[in-house]
């Protein structure tokens, strides 16, 4: 696919597909005639990559545990020094806040909406 119809399926720039492409965040091949072809598998891997950075996680963490998304057992151990791995750690944990604030949002959202049925429905 090309690179318009990656970014309308993943609602990503085509800016920040290069830039992925860049940081090696996703791999694309070339046609014979120099034009990127996007493959279909990109789609989900782009869109973990835009969670991960709205998660605050940095590109090159990203780079690292990119290739867990798809196969956990395919964990490369090249550059886990222990800040790496304390980095790691305190990320998942600021995820793990994250969840539980936007679930206790989602919670009182349900919560005020059914109290909002109930007064309208009277």
């Amino acid at each position: 696919m090309r690179i318009g119809e990656l970014a309308e399926r993943t609602g990503t720039p085509a800016r920040l597909l290069r830039y992925y492409e860049e940081q090696g965040l996703i791999r694309v091949a070339r046609s014979p005639n120099g034009y990127r072809d996007y493959d279909e598998r990109l789609v989900d891997q782009v869109i973990h990559i835009r969670g991960l950075l709205d998660a605050g996680l940095p590109t090159r963490l990203i780079r690292q545990i990119l290739p867990c998304l798809e196969d956990p057992a395919d964990i490369h151990f090249a550059d886990a020094s222990p800040e790496i791995i304390d980095t790691l750690e305190q990320q998942r944990d600021r995820l793990t806040q994250r969840i539980e604030l936007l679930t206790r949002n989602r919670d009182a959202m349900t919560a005020y909406v059914a109290s909002l049925r109930t007064c309208t429905s009277v």
